[in-house]
């Protein structure tokens, strides 16, 4: 048997042994990284506050955004530095969990968004990280302004008795672009909801509806897309 055969665990003996002794980060690249992912993690702050169009803005999960790309950036480093703890902290990241559920798909982009900016920082491609956050937040911006200057989608909820079915309906007919989701009819009193389309503030039926004798309540909610 051939003695100068090496095979994969030589390699990685080797490895070992040459990284055990240079387990320490430069402290500039550590700065660097750490400032500039935390410049980055600030743009998409910004981004997603201006391009913000859900029901309630959620200060709390923005700033995460800032803090999971500074995290990731300082738990990559070490990573691309060190072949053994790379391999260890796979395997620790592999048990993690996260159940926190989120309902908006343009937050699951902001996610990853934050996340690579963070590994593509950590891992020292500081072009690749400015270049395409910037990229994106163009993009991002443009959209939402083009879905900015289209009409708002508002849910017109309902609530009379059914003597009052003439006088709502009369009102109803006279919004321009609407379209029936629900009606429910319980002990006499019914309650519709209707898909609203409006192209400014202009909410007069809400006060037409509310002036009517027999309706309890009329709400106008913001619609983003859930029911």
């Amino acid at each position: 048997m051939n003695n100068n055969t090496i095979n994969f665990s030589d390699i990685i003996k080797k490895k070992f042994i040459e990284e055990m002794g240079n387990l320490s980060l430069n402290p500039n690249r550590i700065i660097i990284v750490m400032l500039l992912s935390l410049a980055v993690g600030l743009l998409i702050y910004f981004v997603y506050k201006i391009t913000f169009q859900g029901v309630v803005y959620n200060r709390t999960f923005n700033f995460s955004l800032v803090c999971i790309t500074m995290i990731t950036a300082f738990i990559i480093m070490p990573i691309t530095s060190n072949l053994t703890l790379s391999l260890g902290m796979v395997g620790a990241l592999s048990i993690v969990r996260f159940r926190t559920a989120i309902k908006e798909p343009m937050d699951l982009a902001y996610l990853f968004w934050a996340i690579a900016v963070g590994i593509t920082t950590g891992a020292g491609f500081y072009s690749l990280s400015i270049t395409a956050s910037l990229m994106i937040a163009v993009v991002i911006i443009a959209f939402s302004y083009i879905r900015g200057s289209n009409a708002s989608f508002y849910l017109l909820v309902i609530n009379y008795n059914s003597e009052s079915q003439s006088s709502v309906t009369e009102v109803v007919n006279d919004i321009a672009h609407k379209k029936l989701k629900t009606k429910t009819i319980t002990d006499g009193i019914t309650e519709a909801t209707y898909e609203i389309r409006l192209k400014d503030e202009n909410t007069w039926f809400v006060s037409e509806l509310s002036s009517i004798d027999g309706v309890k309540s009329a709400t106008l909610v913001s619609y983003d897309g859930e029911f």
